[in-house]
């Protein structure tokens, strides 16, 4: 997707307006308070948005994007299960994986919204200075540790009700002993937990690259008035 003009000169103009007092206005009418509303604006527009199309019925299923597949060795030898009759138990368990990620996204929803409220001047320009990964590193680095607390009970609960689940965590913990498995594919609930806050990060990144492209349609002033100009 190609990048406008904003990404490449926003640090330099963002630096400019914190030079300035609180509520000074700059050659191009924005104070510092302005330049660093705008982005906590849009940071929270893209987490709304993120949260309430993945934390909703089939926000992962429905989605070939952020769709969760079974994980490691379990999804190599898929064709073969299913091939030996097997289908309908990957099927279960794939649906609870996907099931428990869409349960648990909407627990980030507080840590998100607190994390934009203490954005500082140095993260404004860590995320416009880091390219496509800016927002999802800065989201990450803020709120995957306490996130992965949060999700982890939430996604247990949903992936022990299917019975393949408990075979998989016997034999996957045993392959990764042997090195013959990634040990983040090992742990079911972890395996998901980490792909639900890899998709959430992600599409919070898009929506705020939406923003900077088309302003106008995120429907406030402040957004409008910081990206339009730039």
């Amino acid at each position: 997707m190609q990048r406008r003009s904003f990404v490449r000169i926003s640090p330099a103009l963002l630096a400019t307006w914190c030079a300035l007092p609180m509520g000074h206005a700059s050659a191009q009418g924005l104070s510092a308070g302005d330049a660093l509303g705008g982005i906590r604006a849009a940071l929270s527009s893209g987490a709304k948005t993120a949260v309430m199309q993945l934390g909703q019925t089939g926000g992962f299923s429905g989605n070939p994007k952020v769709r969760i597949g079974l994980p490691g060795v379990l999804g190599d030898v898929a064709p073969m299960l299913r091939s030996m009759g097997q289908g309908k138990r990957l099927d279960e368990l794939e649906t609870a994986m996907n099931q428990a990620a869409e349960q648990a996204v909407p627990l980030a929803a507080d840590l998100l919204g607190k994390a934009i409220q203490s954005l500082t001047v140095d993260d404004a320009q860590r995320i416009l200075r880091g390219g496509d990964t800016g927002v999802t590193d800065f989201f990450a680095s803020k709120t995957r540790q306490p996130l992965t607390t949060q999700f982890l009970p939430v996604v247990k609960r949903s992936t022990d009700q299917v019975q393949l689940a408990d075979k998989y965590q016997a034999v996957a913990g045993r392959a990764a002993r042997l090195g013959l498995l990634k040990q983040e594919d090992a742990d079911l609930p972890g395996y998901v937990t980490g792909r639900a806050l890899d998709a959430l990060y992600a599409l919070i990144g898009e929506e705020e690259r939406k923003i900077r492209q088309n302003p106008a349609a995120a429907g406030s002033a402040l957004i409008k008035k910081v990206f339009g100009g730039l």
